[in-house]
C-alpha cells in the first residue's frame, strides 16, 4: 500500500491546498479500500490500482461537495483569511517525487513514456491521443496498462535500490 499511498499523496497535493485535507482524503480512501477488500466486493482484483484511484476520485469529489456546502460567498467576506505560508517540506518532497518520476520515465521505452505523458501528465483528451497513436479506445487501454506496468516495475526496482535513509517524498 506504500506504492498507492505515495501516488495518492502526489495526486492530492496538486488538487488540495491544506495538508489536513490531503491527509483526511487519503485516510478515507484507504478506509474504503480496506473495507472493500474485507467485504470481498472487488470484482477484478487485478485492477486494484484503478480501483484505488477511482475510490480516491470519489472521496475527493465528496470532499469538494462538502467544502462548497460549508462555505458561501457571504461567509467568506466576513472571514479573516490566514496568510498563506509555504510548506517547505511539502515543496521539497513534491520536487523530489517529480524528479524521480522524470528519471523513471526516461528509462522507459519511448511509446510507453509518450502515452503516460500525454494521458496523465498533459491530461490530453483520450480521443486525440488515440488519433495520434493510430489506435482505438480499447487498444489505448491496453497501451496504458502496459505502460503503467512498466512504470510500476521500474519504480519498485528504483525504490529497492535506493540507499537506506534517503528521503523521498517526505518518507524515510
Amino acid at each position: 500500500m506504500t506504492y498507492f499511498s505515495e501516488l495518492i499523496q502526489l495526486k492530492l497535493r496538486s488538487r488540495l491546498h491544506s495538508p489536513q485535507a490531503i491527509e483526511d482524503v487519503r485516510q478515507e480512501t484507504f478506509t474504503r479500500v480496506f473495507a472493500a477488500l474485507r467485504g470481498g466486493t472487488i470484482r477484478q482484483p487485478e485492477r486494484l490500482g484503478a480501483f484505488v484511484n477511482s475510490m480516491c476520485n470519489n472521496v475527493l469529489l465528496e470532499h469538494y461537495r462538502a467544502s462548497s456546502r460549508d462555505s458561501s460567498l457571504e461567509d467568506e467576506e466576513q472571514q479573516d483569511f490566514p496568510a498563506v505560508s509555504v510548506d517547505v517540506l511539502g515543496a521539497i518532497a513534491a520536487k523530489q517525487m517529480a524528479e524521480k518520476i522524470r528519471e523513471i520515465l526516461e528509462e522507459m521505452p519511448e511509446r510507453d513514456r509518450r502515452v503516460l505523458r500525454e494521458v496523465f501528465l498533459e491530461e490530453r483528451d483520450k480521443d486525440d491521443v488515440c488519433r495520434d497513436f493510430g489506435v482505438d479506445r480499447d487498444y489505448l487501454r491496453v497501451l496504458l496498462h502496459r505502460a503503467k506496468q512498466s512504470f510500476k516495475a521500474l519504480y519498485l526496482k528504483n525504490m529497492a535500490s535506493r540507499p537506506p535513509g534517503e528521503v523521498v517524498a517526505g518518507k524515510r
